[in-house]
């Protein structure tokens, strides 16, 4: 019974839903990023149209060349930032910051999915993580626990389980034995 209803939640869910290709992409890193390398980024990206458009021997030369600029921009100028930053966090102020970049990382890698606010039952807006928690808590207590007015679905038995029988286990010896007889 329960093959057959995860079956049709699924498919319908497909069909309702669509299914998807992937998570989010990462944003890119750019704290370090200054005047120079945006000009160089910029330039590469306009040659880049350039010769999409036209893929003439200038146009690839002056990609390439553009490229070669803004790689040695972002290295120049994410070598220096960081420079700057292990200079910073070596004095006394630093110290401060080394714990302000460990609630950053700690904060980046808490889920995005997860939900930061939801409504309880009369619709007052929740926004501490022990409230949503507690609303959670309530919701599918209510869901699991408490009898349902609404009629339950019946499901369409188009999945036959007529066909079922018993099934022994392969054991590891006889895999061993048809895989040597199949060396021979």
């Amino acid at each position: 019974m329960w093959l057959k209803m995860a079956t049709c939640v699924r498919k319908v869910a497909s069909e309702v839903f669509g299914v998807s290709r992937g998570g989010k992409q990462e944003g890119k890193d750019t704290w370090w990023w200054n005047d120079e390398v945006q000009r160089a980024i910029k330039e590469k990206k306009e040659c880049f149209k350039r010769l999409y458009l036209d893929k003439s021997a200038a146009n690839i030369e002056g990609y390439k060349l553009a490229k070669r600029v803004a790689k040695r921009a972002v290295s120049v100028a994410k070598g220096k930032a960081y420079d700057d930053l292990y200079q910073r966090l070596g004095t006394k102020e630093g110290e401060k910051d080394i714990y302000r970049m460990a609630r950053i990382r700690e904060r980046k890698t808490r889920d995005i999915n997860q939900i930061k606010c939801i409504k309880d039952g009369t619709d007052r807006l929740l926004v501490k993580d022990e409230e949503i928690m507690d609303r959670w808590r309530e919701y599918f207590d209510k869901l699991f626990n408490e009898e349902s007015e609404s009629p339950t679905l019946d499901l369409d038995d188009s999945f036959d389980d007529t066909n079922r029988r018993f099934v022994r286990r392969i054991q590891e010896v006889e895999i061993g034995e048809a895989l040597k007889s199949e060396e021979r």
